[in-house]
């Protein structure tokens, strides 16, 4: 999905000839994700269940390639692909749809794609998926290279910034490469399957500007019981901490400052939340290269994840420019709007232009793809 709207460039005035060609370089696992939803209750075993709606889209480590793109920036990913159409389909949808750089990406013959079914229902979602580890990649998008390869990405392009996903007990050199070559490095984490939750486990946190994990994770890693104790003790350890809350937004610490800052989630009727934490952390990602103020940030991190919840799909839900700026057209019309939390995003009266089109707009189609009639 493209904008329509002209000129939005997040780093406007900050781009100098000697930059790097990319905003942000990332890699991971690119899924195709299935997504059911319309559900009014999880699945009962031994019977069946209809869906009301239904989506295809590319998935994992997409849903922030996508959201990061779509937010204008200039966005490279390393991923392996399968040689069937779902590889086929996902690859075409992520350079071509989103204009994404795949040039350190590959094609692994004989690999099928991984696939994720989700299902959405009461505010929340379950997840079945199924993949087989990918063999070692490529230099030359979309060829097939033998399995005897290393892994990859050894050398990842000069970036403004990296998104890495830290796991316990493993480090990945493409991290600490990329920190050396002036990428700033922001990172998440998953659930620690060991449960130890040891911080010093985590061995790329050392090279992390900052360090985004939810309220849950960020309480267990620190022995905290407050998310906001857990991100001043998170602060101690890396630049910036940013925990994420749920429904009640988001709270970030600055060590070298010592300013602190919350804002409150945006109150939506969620479809389906697949994607929406990689959402966050591209709209949070945005702010910072363009330099925004803390509080700024979240807000806007915030504001685009509350966008994408509100249609299915993990990468095809992730809001652009136009959509953004629609939203900030349509809210201001409300009568009985807060004035304090309409304040809270003013900033973007000045970053937008009027909105295109009227809200809400219709995004990409999440499917597949539809013949062409003859």
């Amino acid at each position: 999905m493209s904008t329509d709207i002209p000129g939005i460039d997040p780093l406007d005035g900050l781009r100098a000839p000697q930059d790097p060609d990319c905003d942000v370089f990332l890699t991971g696992t690119v899924f195709l994700d299935i997504i059911f939803t319309g559900l009014d209750s999880a699945p009962v075993r031994g019977t069946e269940s209809w869906a009301r709606g239904m989506g295809s889209s590319p998935g994992g480590v997409a849903n922030m390639a996508t959201a990061l793109a779509r937010l204008g920036l200039h966005t490279s990913l390393a991923a392996a692909f399968g040689d069937d159409h779902y590889g086929e389909y996902c690859w075409d949808a992520l350079e071509q749809g989103e204009g994404i750089d795949l040039s350190m990406s590959h094609t692994v013959p004989g690999w099928h794609s991984p696939v994720t079914v989700s299902m959405a229902y009461e505010g929340e979602r379950t997840m079945v998926s199924h993949g087989h580890e990918a063999p070692g990649p490529a230099g030359t998008p979309g060829v097939a290279i033998p399995a005897e390869e290393p892994a990859f990405p050894s050398c990842p392009p000069r970036a403004r910034a990296a998104i890495a996903s830290l796991v316990p007990g493993r480090s990945e050199p493409w991290v600490a490469k990329a920190a050396r070559n002036g990428a700033r490095i922001f990172a998440d984490v998953g659930w620690d399957e060991t449960g130890r939750w040891d911080l010093d486990a985590l061995v790329d946190l050392e090279h992390c500007q900052a360090f985004l994990p939810n309220a849950e994770e960020a309480m267990r890693y620190t022995r905290t019981d407050c998310p906001r104790g857990a991100a001043h003790a998170l602060a101690e350890r890396v630049p910036l901490a940013v925990v994420t809350l749920g429904a009640e937004g988001a709270y970030a610490v600055d060590a070298a400052t010592g300013a602190s800052a919350e804002v409150p989630a945006i109150e939506v009727e969620a479809l389906d939340p697949t994607g929406a934490g990689d959402v966050f952390v591209a709209g949070f990602v945005t702010g910072t290269l363009a330099d925004w103020p803390l509080a700024d940030r979240l807000a806007f991190a915030g504001l685009t994840a509350a966008l994408s919840v509100q249609e299915f799909g993990g990468s095809l839900s992730a809001p652009d420019w136009e959509e953004i700026a629609a939203w900030w057209q349509q809210v201001r019309t409300f009568a009985d709007q807060d004035p304090a939390a309409l304040q809270r995003y003013a900033f973007l009266e000045e970053l937008l232009p009027a909105a295109a089109r009227p809200w809400p707009l219709r995004r990409a189609v999440p499917t597949i793809g539809f013949r062409r009639p003859a």
